[in-house]
């Protein structure tokens, strides 16, 4: 349970008026709202390059290997 005595913020120094407060807490939760969200989709499930070895030396140009 919260209390009144909980704080999201903490003034470490200074006096920061209310307006202030405000103004910080617009700043870091439209920054957290545009954060982009990892998308775990867009790992490869195959390897992006060939071995060379395991290919024909030669590819028809017409073919469906390519």
């Amino acid at each position: 349970m919260s209390t009144a005595t909980d704080t999201l913020l903490k003034v470490e120094k200074g006096n920061a008026a209310p307006e202030e407060l405000a103004a910080i807490t617009a700043i870091l939760l439209a920054r957290a709202a545009a954060a982009p969200e990892e998308a775990a989709t867009t790992r490869r499930s195959q390897a992006g390059w060939r071995r060379l070895e395991r290919s024909r030396g030669f590819q028809a140009p017409h073919s469906w290997q390519g």
